[in-house]
């Protein structure tokens, strides 16, 4: 079993940055897979980026541009998702999603386990 509880949403002005914090419960977090995902309001969720156990599979959502960075920390249990240059079409509730011993993939049904969310909300 994996728990997850995400952090450091807000509200925030366009152009501005923040940085979303995952952290994990069990002993499985560091050979899962994690994802971040958002929705929102009236929307499907959808996939924003992902990175595998090993740090170096990584993956971004065509509408990241390089704009949002994920990392993790595997000592702390914990991934990280770096959202800069946020845009009012970036305000979701963000979750995180973890995939023990399996691969990165942008579908949320790849993940067993997923967070209850922190919302963002970009103003203009």
């Amino acid at each position: 079993q994996v728990h997850l509880v995400e952090s450091g949403g807000g509200l925030v002005q366009a152009g501005d940055s923040l940085r979303l914090s995952c952290t994990a419960s069990g002993r499985t977090f560091s050979s899962a897979a994690m994802g971040w995902f958002r929705q929102a309001p009236g929307k499907e969720r959808e996939f924003v980026a992902g990175i595998g156990w090993s740090i170096g599979t990584i993956y971004y959502a065509d509408f990241v541009k390089g704009r949002f960075t994920i990392s993790r920390d595997n000592a702390k249990n914990t991934v990280y998702l770096q959202m800069n240059q946020l845009t009012p079409e970036d305000t979701a509730v963000y979750s995180c999603a973890a995939a023990p011993g399996r691969r990165v993939s942008s579908k949320p049904y790849e993940y067993p386990y997923r967070g209850q969310g922190t919302q963002v909300t970009v103003s203009s």
